[in-house]
């Protein structure tokens, strides 16, 4: 399978939204949609909000009239005017192959969490055509650095150019399963894996951040934050309910089994930490793996990243 980014179906957490007033100037309409996801997704970062409120998303999802997936259906835009696209919808690029500009309040509500700062060194792989790319570039600064990877070459060869505005950001065409990757402040993964990569986990600074979909093979999945607190111990985060298109060289079928089951006794509520030490199985183990568990253990205090 390619591993292309933004894949969510609707999510559990913010209903879509009406159609934006076509009567005012782009501008307004940026506003009012980064309001909008203010409200719906409880953002806490100014940042985040400025970088809805400032990016063009037209710029990301190909000529209009676009097909929106809103209220559980696709549909199609009555015309090709920008302003159509600031609503809170995913938008379908390429229907064929599952491609999609992913839903807005689900992503803003991911990012807000990652506390992005400037200057920070980020990794985003599976960028799709790069507009979250573009929403965290406008986080980091002008002296900031984005290493943005898509598999697909036409999709990335569309996001190098989407993308030109912020040359903080530099796009790769490759495989986002395998590193080495630079030394990065936030991971940020756009497709649905089984299990946390080593590659991902390596590329984590001290207090590294790591926000990666882990979805079984069918149903719901969680958003996955990690984050180090030495090098084989990580706090964890799950956060259920959204579905992803499975990102290559990020599934094992058995490990997809086991964490669908696990998912189904609490959908992630008990996890605090992920281990990566050596151990045997116990009681403590929520899903155990090869060389990484999810544990209701607490993670190592904060000052044990060195």
């Amino acid at each position: 399978m390619l591993s292309l980014s933004l894949y969510p179906c609707v999510n559990r957490f913010a209903p879509c939204a009406s159609e934006p007033a076509m009567n005012i100037p782009i501008e307004a309409a940026r506003q009012f949609y980064a309001e909008e996801l203010q409200y719906l997704a409880h953002l806490k970062s100014h940042a985040v909000f400025t970088a809805f409120a400032t990016v063009p998303r037209e710029r990301f999802v190909g000529p209009g009239p676009w097909r929106v997936l809103g209220s559980g259906e696709f549909r199609m835009t009555e015309d090709a005017d920008p302003r159509r696209v600031y609503h809170n919808v995913l938008i379908a690029l390429d229907e064929a192959k599952g491609i999609n500009n992913g839903q807005p309040s689900m992503w803003a509500r991911f990012i807000d969490q990652l506390d992005v700062r400037a200057n920070d060194r980020v990794l985003h792989l599976g960028c799709g055509t790069g507009y979250y790319t573009a929403i965290l570039a406008e986080q980091i600064g002008a002296d900031g650095k984005i290493v943005a990877v898509e598999i697909d070459l036409g999709v990335a060869e569309r996001a190098r150019i989407a993308l030109a505005p912020w040359p903080q950001v530099t796009v790769v065409n490759g495989d986002g399963s395998s590193g080495p990757f630079e030394p990065a402040d936030i991971v940020v993964v756009s497709a649905g894996a089984t299990h946390p990569l080593p590659a991902w986990l390596g590329a984590l600074k001290p207090r590294g951040k790591l926000l990666f979909p882990m979805t079984p093979d069918a149903g719901l999945g969680a958003m996955v934050l990690l984050t180090r607190r030495s090098e084989d111990n990580f706090a964890a985060q799950f956060m259920y309910g959204v579905q992803f298109i499975s990102f290559s060289g990020a599934r094992n079928p058995e490990e997809g089994r086991q964490l669908a089951a696990a998912l189904h006794h609490d959908e992630g509520a008990a996890v605090k930490s992920l281990r990566c030490d050596v151990h045997e199985k116990e009681e403590s183990c929520w899903l155990h793996g090869d060389r990484w568990c999810f544990s209701t253990q607490e993670p190592l205090p904060t000052d044990s990243a060195e």
